[in-house]
């Protein structure tokens, strides 16, 4: 017997007039597990007031009795973990109070939970290790942070490397502090740019960089195969706060980064 999808959340923001439909991924009486996407932010931004947030218009809509929270009998939401607004992926929800406790403790113990994949220029030394630089704002640029052994707050990624490309690398990244920004800058203390992360230094990927022979027809410009930093919760583990069993849940990746690899495993292959 096949299961059942659940329906996705839709929501919109009058304000700007974007739509979303935001797939879900998990759902039991204490969790709901969401496939964000990029670009939208979680909470509010408060250099940025008018610019929508997941986590607002959920509530909204709970207080509106919009029919997917009706339907679910949700009068409580709350995120377990911060994702950037440029990340996607898996974003964790609370629908009580004890079951975020609970959450946060668990997430907080710096053990392994969240997975992100993200495509960088460059190749790790290691095929596997860990960083640890500390993270704080940066002094100057509020849109951004930087490794501060002095001043910044403990930060610590397991990366992984999956897959090599001519100049490229597809790695696994397991922050075990959620810090923002964390991976885009550790990762580029290491030397690498996730892929079109113009605010650390990745320049987007395009096709005709990939493919010899490439021809763009005449009056067309080309459009960047990744033009916004791809970094995706791909997967998350823990145990369940009320049963104590593992949780195992996943995201499909985003179209661009798909999209990515297929014409790098193409053109860019390694011996």
């Amino acid at each position: 017997m096949t299961k059942k999808t659940p329906a996705p959340i839709k929501l919109s923001s009058p304000a700007t007039r974007e739509f979303w439909e935001i797939a879900v991924l998990y759902e039991d009486a204490h969790l709901l597990a969401l496939n964000k996407p990029a670009g939208l932010l979680v909470s509010p931004d408060r250099a940025a007031p008018e610019r929508p947030a997941l986590m607002p218009l959920l509530h909204a809509g709970i207080a509106a009795a919009k029919p997917w929270a009706v339907t679910r009998g949700l009068t409580y939401l709350a995120n377990a973990y911060r994702l950037d607004a440029e990340a996607s992926g898996l974003l964790l929800l609370a629908k009580s109070k004890p079951i975020l406790v609970k959450l946060v403790a668990w997430l907080g113990s710096e053990k392994p939970a969240l997975r992100m994949t993200t495509l960088v220029a460059g190749t790790p030394r290691e095929p596997r290790g860990e960083i640890s630089a500390k993270l704080a704002p940066h002094p100057t640029r509020p849109d951004r942070m930087h490794v501060d052994s002095r001043r910044g707050k403990r930060s610590r990624t397991i990366i992984t490397l999956v897959e090599r490309f001519r100049g490229y690398a597809l790695l696994h990244c397991d922050p075990l502090t959620l810090r923002r920004h964390q991976v885009r800058v550790h990762l580029r203390h290491l030397g690498l740019r996730v892929v079109g992360d113009a605010v650390y230094g990745g320049e987007p990927l395009l096709l005709s960089q990939l493919k010899p022979g490439y021809r763009l027809k005449r009056d067309r410009e080309e459009r960047p195969l990744i033009a916004q930093p791809v970094v995706h919760v791909e997967a998350l583990t823990l145990p369940h706060p009320v049963t104590g069993q593992p949780l195992s849940l996943h995201a499909p990746w985003p179209k661009p980064l798909n999209v990515a690899v297929k014409y790098l495993r193409q053109f860019a292959p390694l011996p």
